[in-house]
């Protein structure tokens, strides 16, 4: 409910009306990964409740990625990937709903896992969750438990900006009840193409 999905769709939109051609990703990043079918089994919304469900997407997914990943990077396509969601949130629910030992042990070796040019975290007020979740027809367990447990969402939202965040090269942290997702994909593009423009003051920015 923090306007992650929405924030992505006007990321390629602001890179494509600048002439960069950008394609939005989900999932690992490795072209063949070996036990994805296998994962899909697993049902990710149920993954705070679950040691080995946190554990399985852990070890078996990410970790695995990120070492096919270093052993054969994705050949470049000229395109700027925009991905939605990585293992930084699979760690920060595994922490908040356990904590599960794979959780623990991914957040203390969080430079295994592959880094990004440049991260985007987002949060908002639970009053502000809320009002967005009223407004949907479907909700799934996990967005309707960061609303109605205000705890389980602030333990979330620490260990993903003090723990995982620490691996990015550059890491932005937005509050979406005070930017629109327009602003944000503006100063977001403005970043990752390097414009002297963008200020530090405008959001939240660990370099």
């Amino acid at each position: 409910m923090s306007g992650k999905t929405t924030l992505v769709t006007n990321l390629v939109g602001a890179f494509e009306s600048l002439g960069h051609p950008a394609a939005r990703h989900r999932g690992f990043l490795a072209g063949h990964h070996p036990v994805k079918k296998a994962l899909k089994r697993l049902r990710l919304v149920r993954q705070p409740d679950s040691a080995l469900i946190t554990t399985a997407y852990l070890l078996g997914g990410y970790a695995v990625d990120a070492a096919l990943v270093r052993l054969d990077p994705p050949q470049p396509t000229g395109a700027i990937l925009v991905q939605d969601g990585y293992v930084d949130r699979t760690v920060a629910f595994g922490m908040s709903g356990g904590p599960y030992l794979s959780a623990a042990l991914a957040l203390r070796c969080a430079h295994l896992f592959a880094p990004f040019d440049l991260a985007v975290y987002l949060h908002a007020p639970v009053e502000t969750r809320a009002e967005r979740m009223a407004g949907r027809e479907k909700v799934d367990a996990v967005d309707r438990r960061s609303v109605e447990d205000p705890a389980f969402a602030h333990r979330f939202n620490a260990f993903l900006l003090h723990g995982m965040g620490r691996r990015h090269r550059n890491l932005l942290v937005f509050d979406t009840s005070e930017h629109s997702p327009e602003h944000m994909a503006e100063i977001v593009v403005a970043a990752a193409l390097g414009a002297e423009s963008v200020r530090a003051s405008e959001f939240g920015r660990i370099a």
